[in-house]
């Protein structure tokens, strides 16, 4: 595991980097699997508490570890353009129609499967995984990076819906980059009434902060019950304070 340290609370440190071997990214399926299914009631076909696919072969993985404990807190993947060839494309495009994104001059990333244990979740380890993923864009020299933030539909989506317009009428792209979702959100979740402002998730604040947009409208994600926001992120507009904060010393 390749790792940047910081201390965060008396006694305990936070490590991110690279998993490098089957027992780390293990480690990083099941505390997928446990979060996604805890949080979202998600119908995973999961083996022995596992969140694994057909992706995860080809990402690069990235975990963030308490090194007292060595417990895996966080984790994310990364998907390069190059190697969507081996997947038939980003997962993103089970969810949106990319074609006229994809053909925007430029390389693409994609950042997916994040999530951090709740016990952690007051602690730097999001911050030391953005940073982790932030030094491996730049070592690829990624111009664009793409992914679904989502957001819980327990509620019966009336949340989803609000924060999904919220984003919209404030942070959305160009049309150009625009996308449209393969699965439109359940009737349930429309309201009639006037949009409100709501607390955003917190992975959405975080693309916000460094910049990010929103291309457009939720799609259903009917496995995890949430609704998907294809985000999208120029790495090259990163300001120099967004730069420092997430940049290896």
């Amino acid at each position: 595991m390749q790792a940047g340290s910081i201390q965060v609370l008396p006694g305990r440190v936070l490590e991110a980097g690279v998993a490098t071997n089957a027992s780390q990214l293990l480690a990083a399926q099941r505390l997928r699997y446990d979060v996604f299914s805890a949080e979202y009631g998600a119908d995973l076909d999961a083996h022995a508490g596992l969140d694994s696919d057909r992706f995860d072969d080809h990402c690069i993985h990235f975990i963030v570890r308490d090194v007292e404990s060595s417990k895996v807190v966080a984790t994310s993947r990364l998907l390069l353009d190059r190697d969507i060839t081996e997947t038939d494309g980003f997962y993103s495009e089970t969810e949106f129609e990319l074609a006229a994104l994809k053909a925007t001059p430029g390389s693409f990333a994609e950042l997916g499967r994040t999530c951090v244990h709740p016990d952690y979740r007051r602690t730097s380890a999001l911050s030391q995984l953005w940073s982790a993923v932030y030094a491996c864009l730049l070592e690829n020299d990624v111009d664009y990076l793409i992914g679904c933030a989502s957001i819980s539909m327990i509620d019966g989506g009336h949340r989803a819906w609000m924060v999904a317009q919220q984003l919209q009428q404030h942070h959305l792209v160009e049309p150009q980059f625009v996308v449209q979702p393969r699965r439109e959100l359940p009737h349930i979740a429309f309201s009639s009434g006037r949009v409100r402002a709501v607390a955003v998730p917190p992975l959405i604040r975080i693309y916000l902060k460094l910049g990010a947009q929103v291309c457009g409208r939720p799609c259903w994600d009917p496995s995890f019950r949430c609704a998907d926001l294809l985000m999208l992120l120029r790495v090259g507009g990163l300001g120099e304070r967004h730069a420092r904060r997430f940049r290896r010393s």
